[in-house]
């Protein structure tokens, strides 16, 4: 009787765990499904992973910009088509949950392209909204 509450203590953390490793494998997926879709030139699926709000936050090179329709439109006027967009390419430094809805993230993107290539930075915040997991915040560098 005295390792019943062990046993179903160690039960918990491992349910907790898998929870953990599952949401964090769906927020990893969203990155590679971003990768993906940018490299079809198909920037419709790309911008699916972010929240479809006038309150997502997109902070680039040019500054702030605050909505999913202003952050796409920026997107299409700098890559109007495939060669423009080239290949993409994410690393990731950290993924960090912060909560039972929130993960931050941290990263390298590197987009080779026959203009020149370009790299940098980024941070992401993510958080899980009507059972999706969408990127609320983005600063690229």
């Amino acid at each position: 009787m005295r390792l019943l509450p062990a046993i179903f203590l160690m039960l918990l953390l491992s349910i907790a765990a898998r929870a953990q490793t599952k949401a964090e494998e769906e927020v990893r997926k969203i990155l590679q499904d971003q990768s993906e879709a940018w490299n079809k030139g198909d920037l419709s699926a790309y911008m699916e992973s972010y929240w479809h709000s006038d309150s997502l936050l997109f902070i680039g090179k040019k500054g702030v910009v605050y909505g999913w329709q202003k952050t796409r439109s920026n997107y299409e006027k700098a890559y109007p088509d495939t060669v423009s967009m080239g290949k993409l390419q994410f690393g990731l430094v950290e993924v960090k949950r912060l909560s039972e809805v929130f993960f931050f993230v941290v990263g390298k993107w590197k987009l080779t392209r026959a203009a020149g290539n370009l790299e940098g930075h980024f941070s992401l915040l993510i958080k899980k909204i009507n059972g999706k997991w969408v990127i609320v915040a983005d600063h690229s560098s």
